[in-house]
């Protein structure tokens, strides 16, 4: 068990090298938050228009269907 712990120990040290320090990070944190907060924004924003838009669209069918269903 010891030469497992071992093992998974020295072989994931070298990724340590692959991941920037925080320091580095925090500017991409920043940049993904912005994007974040727009995106959110702009599909609040269209999503009750893409709805009444969808609903009308999809609307007058059904009542059609309705309609010669009771003919």
């Amino acid at each position: 068990m010891l030469l497992l712990f071992f093992t998974v120990a020295f072989s994931a040290a070298p990724l340590t090298i692959y991941f920037p320090p925080l320091r580095s990070l925090n500017l991409f944190v920043e940049t993904l938050d912005v994007l974040l907060r727009d995106a959110v924004y702009c599909i609040l924003s269209v999503y009750p228009h893409l709805r009444s838009a969808i609903s009308r669209f999809i609307t007058p069918r059904f009542t059609a269907g309705r309609r010669l269903e009771d003919i």
